[in-house]
């Protein structure tokens, strides 16, 4: 029994020996198919640690546009609770009508050019009616935002002042949301022109320069709109209607009622007969020149027409009459 036992240890032994340098010699083999794979997987590797790299890079460029945007805004909740006094530094447009009598229209429409002028703005449009005391000059008028309301008074002190009216627009939120989008735009016009210098098909290339193309007309389209409001913000619109003496001073009401259009009616035929008496003065020249020659032309052919003798027809033989038939004899009765 002894000798069975220690058989059986023996072929146990042998058999863990066999299976450990199995094992030793598999483990062998695949490092070595490891060690050989490994020079050729190291370029692939590469690549995708570049492109890792890029979209590390471009998220980190919206992580710090979103930590931007987010530090505007924990600003300005932070200043919720309390009222914003910072007028000046808000984009506000604003824009002024004024009506103003003088006695010289002229004199005073060169006094205002001079005030804004002086002041750093310029004439956008200068629209002008001389008519002694009924004269009426319109000028559009552009000054710095910082000086607009003392523009105003300064124009109001040219004459009586009949009408005023100043309009106030806020596009701080435009500006801030204009400024965001053209961040993030400029972001991805930059992240295009990087894919395109890394195109390696004509595909691509292709593909990436029409998409290039549209986000810079994207991004020109923003900077536009911003500066539009830039110039609005910065230069102030007035426009002043220095009139005469003579003019009314009341707006023209709008008047409804029968008189009322009795009154229209009757200055619409007038207006009518005047544009048809002229029409016909245009025409009677021609009138006189073609028409009474025609028309002694057409009577001198009418009477040559009827004193014209006419033709005589040549009398013939008479025709014979017809034979007239002998009238028919009613057929006698037979007796009964």
């Amino acid at each position: 029994m002894d000798g069975r036992e220690r058989r059986r240890r023996g072929v146990r032994l042998t058999a863990a020996a066999l299976v450990a340098l199995l094992a030793l010699a598999g483990c062998g083999s695949d490092a070595g198919d490891n060690a050989d794979s490994a020079p050729a997987a190291a370029p692939a590797n590469r690549d995708r640690a570049g492109g890792a790299a890029d979209q590390a890079g471009g998220a980190a460029e919206k992580g710090g546009d979103s930590a931007a945007k987010g530090g505007g805004k924990a600003e300005q909740g932070s200043g919720a609770g309390a009222p914003d006094l910072r007028v000046d530094q808000r984009s506000i447009i604003y824009t002024g009508t004024m009506r103003v009598q003088v006695d010289d229209v002229d004199a005073a429409a060169r006094s205002a050019i001079a005030a804004v002028t002086a002041a750093g703005g310029f004439v956008g449009g200068d629209q002008r009616r001389s008519a002694d005391a009924d004269a009426r000059a319109e000028l559009e008028l552009r000054v710095p935002a910082a000086k607009f309301h003392g523009i105003v008074d300064e124009l109001a002190k040219l004459g009586r002042q009949q009408r005023r009216e100043i309009r106030t627009e806020d596009v701080t939120e435009q500006m801030v949301d204009l400024d965001a989008r053209i961040t993030t735009q400029r972001a991805r016009v930059e992240s295009a022109r990087r894919l395109l210098a890394r195109a390696t098909s004509i595909s691509d290339l292709v593909s990436l320069e029409n998409e290039l193309s549209r986000r810079e007309a994207d991004l020109a389209s923003l900077e536009a709109k911003k500066e539009r409001l830039a110039d609005l913000t910065s230069l102030s619109t007035i426009t002043v209607s220095l009139v005469g003496p003579d003019a009314s001073t009341a707006d023209e009401e709008t008047e409804v009622g029968f008189l009322v259009g009795l009154e229209g009616g009757w200055k619409v035929f007038l207006t009518s007969m005047t544009i048809l008496l002229t029409v016909l003065g245009a025409v009677l020249p021609w009138l006189l020149a073609i028409g009474v020659p025609l028309t002694v032309l057409l009577v001198v052919l009418r009477r040559r027409r009827r004193t014209a003798p006419r033709p005589m027809t040549p009398a013939g033989p008479a025709a014979p009459l017809p034979p007239t038939a002998p009238p028919s004899v009613p057929a006698a009765r037979s007796g009964p």
